[in-house]
This record gives structure tokens, sequence and C-alpha cells, in this order.
């Protein structure tokens, strides 16, 4: 039995487009925000508009507990599209030390943390400057 529901989802470059319960895709059509509606509703009303979404209910404790925190270095390979190992070749950072920060083992100082926030700000700067 076919879904009757239409999904939306991402693209490359960014764009949404809707994927129809025949199979077809289309691109996706963005709501208009009354945005003076929203910005003249109190925080009461905030909230309980926020509450009665079934999908963006707070999280239990237990739920909280559950969550592991991503670390920056992790976050930053991520974003570049690297591999562990492609990283830390590419930025000459020991792969041992990279996997113990991602894993939490340890932390980096604090010129590896600058390190990586100059990684973070403008990569292709970093490389250029290693290769020379």
């Amino acid at each position: 039995m076919k879904s009757e529901r239409t999904i939306t989802v991402e693209r490359r470059g960014g764009k949404l487009y809707e994927i129809l319960p025949d199979g077809t895709t289309r691109p996706h059509k963005a709501a208009k925000s009354d945005w003076a509606r929203l910005e003249a509703m109190t925080d009461e009303e905030i909230q309980a508009a926020a509450r009665s979404d079934p999908d963006a209910q707070p999280l239990t404790e237990a739920q909280l507990k559950r969550m592991r925190r991503i670390s920056p270095a992790k976050h930053l390979r991520w974003k570049l599209g690297l591999s562990q190992a492609e990283f830390a070749k590419r930025f000459r950072i020991p792969l041992g030390t990279l996997r113990d920060w991602e894993q939490h083992r340890s932390e980096p100082d604090q010129a590896a943390r600058a390190y990586l926030k100059v990684i973070a700000a403008d990569a292709g700067f970093v490389e250029r400057a290693l290769a020379s």
C-alpha cells in the first residue's frame, strides 16, 4: 500500500523537493510566514504552541542522559566531509591524537583548539600554508 503522505527532502545545493505519493518529485513551495502574528505572541503563547507540536516535544531527563556530545574536532571533520585519516593527513595532526579528541579520551590543548578554529575559518588557507 502506497503512502498518501508527501515527504519533503533536501537535495544538494540546499534545494527542497517534495516526494509525492506516486513517487514523482516537484520543487517544494515554501509556506509564507505571518511574521507580524508571530512577533505579537507572548512567551506563554510561544511555549503553548511549541508544546502542542508532537514532533517538537522537550527531551526527558532520561533522553538527555543518553545523548552524547560530539567533539568540535569531529564536527569540523564532518563539516569538511573528510575521514579521520584524510583530516589528519591534510592538516598534519597525528591520527591517534585526532581519534583521542573525537572519542573524548583527551581534549585539544589551547594551541590545538586555536588551530582547529583556523581550519574551521578557512581550511583552504591552512592547506595552502602547509603545502608551502
